[in-house]
């Protein structure tokens, strides 16, 4: 049982998130969970000083036992490699990236974007010690500053493989599905770079603003930081009600200027047998894992083939939810279900055998960024538009990848174009072309 930990919770007036968060990206472990305030993303959490942090494996056999303790429990973020939930079907592989990286935060903000207010929050051992770190949380309002946004900060954009080895990649999976080896595998390039002196991964969160998702995040710990402006939920868990939730994305196409034309490539994604064939393999897919933890008879399909709106494409969302069984934690969530069945395929462990023979290791991208509040609750996000960075020698390396749902008449031209157009966001960010 998890010793209980004295909480302080103040109500203050709005301010910017993204304001408060400049005025922290300097500090230790810096962190801003950046929802857009739409339906999806009511909250956004800002934090930096981390008192208990881990940075390396996952438990024996993919455990996740380190969410259990005392010590990240609660007041948690985290995040999980994509790697380290594939290396079961995959074999072992050189990691490019820690498989678990968590960090308890003592002091917190949390912006409410619908009753435009903020919540000072405060964690200890005791009361004095929560009442010291809402303090320090309360001081962090005061240091906001008006974020500037910067020029382009990466010079190159350089994909890790030519084109070509793409296309070749999404026939050799159209002819594996065609002999019945799998339904679908999510097929990925990569694109490197190098941040220009003196520009951190935070400015890159700075371009992306007024493109903002509503799994928006940057975090920073040491020498590596991750900037996501994801626009998909993973999972979220209600203790209360018991209640889980997860919105695969599966369908894409690009948005276009004109308006007319923009709502034709709507309707011809709402309306696509392709796509809606794509999507609910997915949607069976989560099923299934959901049904390892939820109560029989509960996991249900509330929405199917809606259609979201982004600011570069339009995607197809649908809904499965259910009731945890009693007893079903965040880590029992995350162990049943990583990694999202979005990003690798079905059936999963076959489709993540076929992508690790096209692709190296992945990293974070296509993993998982989850927050753990005082509670229990989880919101837990798909690091698609994700790029990750590595310091070293003063300048931070940077790294993302764009993927494409193969099924069996995906034409490889048309998957090349898809990841083109999912890669734009964060390609303009960071070289402004």
């Amino acid at each position: 049982m998890t010793p209980a930990r004295s909480l302080e919770v103040r109500e203050r007036p709005w301010r910017s998130p993204l304001a408060v968060a400049a005025g922290l990206r300097h500090l230790e472990g810096p962190l801003a969970l950046l929802s857009d305030g739409g339906a999806l993303g009511r909250w956004s959490f800002v934090a930096a000083g981390p008192d208990r942090v881990h940075v390396g494996d996952t438990g024996q056999g993919g455990s996740l036992d380190l969410l259990r303790s005392a010590d990240f429990s609660a007041g948690v973020v985290g995040l999980i490699a994509y790697d380290a939930g594939a290396r079961a079907a995959t074999g072992s592989r050189e990691p490019v990236w820690p498989d678990l990286m968590l960090a308890r935060y003592p002091a917190m903000l949390a912006f409410d974007h619908q009753g435009r207010t903020v919540r000072v929050i405060g964690r200890g051992e005791d009361p004095d010690a929560a009442r010291a770190a809402a303090d320090s949380a309360e001081h962090w309002l005061a240091a906001a500053v008006d974020p500037a946004r910067s020029p382009a900060p990466a010079d190159a954009f350089t994909a890790e493989a030519p084109p070509e080895t793409y296309l070749a990649a999404v026939a050799d999976v159209v002819s594996r599905i065609g002999a019945g080896q799998l339904y679908q595998a999510n097929i990925a390039r990569a694109w490197a770079g190098e941040l220009g002196s003196g520009v951190d991964p935070f400015d890159i969160m700075l371009r992306l603003a007024d493109r903002a998702a509503a799994y928006g995040a940057f975090w920073r710990l040491g020498d590596r930081a991750v900037v996501s402006n994801s626009p998909e939920l993973f999972l979220t868990f209600d203790p209360d009600s018991r209640r889980i939730e997860s919105r695969p994305i599966k369908g894409t196409r690009p948005r276009d200027p004109d308006p007319v034309r923009d709502a034709a490539l709507a309707d011809e994604l709402r309306a696509s047998a392709k796509d809606q064939a794509e999507n609910l393999m997915i949607v069976d897919l989560m099923r299934n894992d959901l049904s390892r933890v939820a109560e029989p008879g509960t996991v249900a399909v509330s929405t199917l083939f809606e259609v979201e709106s982004h600011p570069t494409v339009h995607h197809l969302v649908s809904t499965v939810e259910g009731l945890a069984r009693p007893g079903v934690g965040p880590a029992d969530l995350l162990e049943a279900t990583f990694p999202p069945g979005s990003i690798t395929g079905a059936p999963k462990h076959e489709a993540m055998k076929v992508i690790a023979g096209h692709e190296p290791p992945r990293g974070p991208w296509c993993g998982s960024l989850f927050h753990i509040e005082d509670d229990g609750r989880l919101t837990a996000s798909v690091l698609i538009r994700t790029a990750s960075f590595e310091r070293a020698k003063g300048r931070w390396r940077f790294r993302t990848l764009a993927g494409a749902g193969i099924v069996a008449d995906s034409d490889p031209a048309a998957e090349l174009a898809e990841t083109e157009a999912k890669i734009r966001a964060l390609r303009e960010a960071l070289t402004g072309l």
